[in-house]
């Protein structure tokens, strides 16, 4: 028989075991919804850019089908096991989602928009991805259609060059109906690096892109006026460079173009002077459109203008440097 002190004292002992127990908690997990990496995709636009896109989605194991204007353009994709459609119509019947990689706002909105389009032949609650450059009325147009035909339209327009396009290190800027996007988060993340999430109207993702391409162009003339202005002082212009890029500059832009311009290599193209001269046509009319003056930007498309007016036009757009040289009297 335990006295009443030590008993006093068991119940003690028994209260500081059961405060040094740690608890077990029971957690209930939701099971994540299954990835689809065998999606039906079509991909339209095989140039610098959509090739490298298209195989990221098909190394990712997604059922791929695709079609250009140019069939030779397909043969790579194909002969890595992609399906060669004979015509949009086909490749958007057979389609879950369609991305387009294309240039001209006259030829998105002719495969998008035209007889036996994408519009016309992708099933209804399918998806057009829409990865150009495009202007903000055009969007607005694709996006009405889609709607109307019971699809939906998501802008994700990208950032970056054929290089990173090919390693999937892109930049894509997405917007478009919550749903629409989250059944793209899986093609998008196989092709960029980092999604920023603009909104739910495909038209703020078209708006950044080309906030970011003026941003992009102002910074080019700036480069070449500080080279051109270190020249004319006998300063090598690598100095110059390695000054900006180990200084205040040392971002990629900077460090791409800036050096392009050093070393004159504008026969290396990854966006040529016409593309930019496009997109800097499209920012103009969307800061109409918004009523935004962009003087800095008028300065950027001044130069593209005489860029082409002098035979660069399919150069690369660091050849801007040749433009502010020789406004500087240095060719």
């Amino acid at each position: 028989m335990l006295h009443s002190n030590e008993y006093g004292n068991a119940r003690a002992a028994l209260a500081h075991l059961q405060a040094c127990t740690p608890r077990v908690k029971v957690h209930r997990f939701k099971l994540a919804p299954p990835v689809d990496n065998d999606m039906k995709v079509g991909f339209v636009g095989l140039g610098r850019m959509g090739q490298g896109m298209a195989r990221r989605l098909l190394d990712a194991g997604h059922d791929l089908w695709v079609f250009d204007q140019f069939a030779a353009q397909a043969a790579p994709l194909t002969a890595a096991g992609a399906q060669l459609a004979p015509s949009v119509a086909e490749l958007a019947a057979r389609s879950e989602i369609v991305v387009t990689m294309l240039v001209e706002d006259a030829t998105i909105s002719q495969v998008a928009l035209g007889a036996r389009g994408i519009r016309d032949s992708l099933p209804k609650g399918a998806i057009h991805l829409v990865m150009g450059t495009h202007g903000v009325a055009v969007v607005r147009q694709l996006d009405a259609g889609h709607r109307e035909a019971g699809q939906a339209l998501v802008a994700a327009p990208v950032l970056g060059r054929p290089d990173l396009a090919a390693t999937g290190q892109l930049g894509i800027v997405v917007a478009g109906p919550e749903q629409a996007v989250a059944r793209c988060d899986e093609l998008l993340k196989s092709m960029g690096r980092r999604i920023f999430t603009a909104g739910l109207k495909p038209e703020s993702a078209t708006a950044i892109k080309l906030a970011n391409n003026a941003v992009l162009g102002c910074a080019m003339v700036a480069m070449a006026e500080g080279f051109a202005l270190v020249r004319k002082y006998d300063v090598e212009p690598q100095v110059f460079q390695d000054v900006m890029v180990e200084g205040l500059f040392a971002a990629t832009a900077y460090k791409v173009y800036g050096q392009k311009m050093v070393d004159g290599s504008f026969d290396q193209v990854g966006s040529p002077i016409h593309v930019g001269l496009k997109d800097a046509n499209l920012i103009a009319a969307a800061a109409e459109l918004a009523r935004v003056p962009m003087p800095s930007h008028n300065v950027y498309r001044d130069r593209l203008l005489g860029a082409v007016a002098h035979g660069d036009g399919d150069r690369d757009q660091a050849v801007l440097s040749r433009e502010q040289a020789r406004a500087s009297g240095l060719e």
